[in-house]
C-alpha cells in the first residue's frame, strides 16, 4: 500500500527496476504478493503499486475471472515459496464487468470466448440484482471481487495457510479517477 501511496502522489520510487536488480533475481524469485487484476489496460499492477522485478507474481484475466488453470497459477507462489498476500484488484469502469452485466440484463450471450467471462461473472450479477444499487455495473465489480477473494481463502490448498496465518487473501478496488487502491476485505491484522 505504500507503493500505490507513491503511485496516487506522484513520489514513485521505481523500485527494483535496474540491470543489478535483473541479474539478482536471474536465478530465483521470491515475490512477496500475488495480485489477480483485470487486463484493462489502465490497471497495470506493477505500476500501481510502485513495484519491480521479482516483486509481484501478476495474473490478468478479463474482469479477473478466475478457472482451474489461473488459480493454480494464483497457488503458485503461496504453496511453492510461500509468498504471504494474495490481492484480487478489481477497478473502477471494468468493461468485462460492464458487458457481462448489461448482457445478462438483457438476456443476451456475449460473442465468442467473452460468454465464459460473463457466466464466471453470473454469480456476481446475481448478488447485485437482490439489491437496488447507484452504479449497478460498480457494485458487481465489489461484489465479483469480495467473492473471488472469499473463494480463493477457502479454497483446499489455500485455507491451511490462511488458517495458519501464513497467507493473507484481500480484495481491493482500484479507482481510475485518484489511482488509489481500497481494501475491500482481507487486511491482515497487523
Amino acid at each position: 500500500m505504500g507503493g500505490n501511496k507513491r503511485w496516487v502522489d506522484g513520489n514513485l520510487q521505481h523500485p527494483d527496476r535496474d540491470p543489478k536488480r535483473r541479474e539478482f533475481v536471474a536465478e530465483a524469485q521470491d515475490p512477496y504478493g500475488v495480485i489477480l487484476s483485470c487486463i484493462d489496460s489502465r490497471v497495470p499492477p506493477e505500476l500501481v503499486f510502485d513495484t519491480g522485478l521479482g516483486d509481484l507474481f501478476v495474473m490478468r484475466t478479463g474482469g479477473q475471472v478466475v478457472g482451474p488453470v489461473v488459480v493454480g497459477s494464483v497457488e503458485y507462489g503461496p504453496m511453492t515459496s510461500g509468498t504471504p498476500l494474495i490481492v484480487v484488484l478489481g477497478h473502477q469502469r471494468c468493461g468485462a464487468v460492464k458487458a457481462a452485466y448489461e448482457a445478462m440484463r438483457d438476456g443476451k450471450k456475449l460473442p465468442g470466448n467473452l460468454q465464459a467471462i460473463s457466466d464466471a461473472l453470473r454469480p456476481a450479477y446475481r448478488e447485485t440484482t437482490r439489491a437496488k444499487h447507484a452504479d449497478p455495473v460498480d457494485a458487481m465489480v465489489r461484489i465479483h471481487t469480495k467473492q473471488t477473494a472469499a473463494e480463493l481463502r477457502t479454497n483446499r490448498d489455500l485455507a491451511p495457510l490462511v488458517k495458519k496465518g501464513d497467507l493473507a487473501v484481500v480484495s481491493a478496488y482500484y479507482s481510475l479517477d485518484t489511482g488509489r487502491v481500497e481494501v475491500l476485505t482481507g487486511a491482515p491484522s497487523a
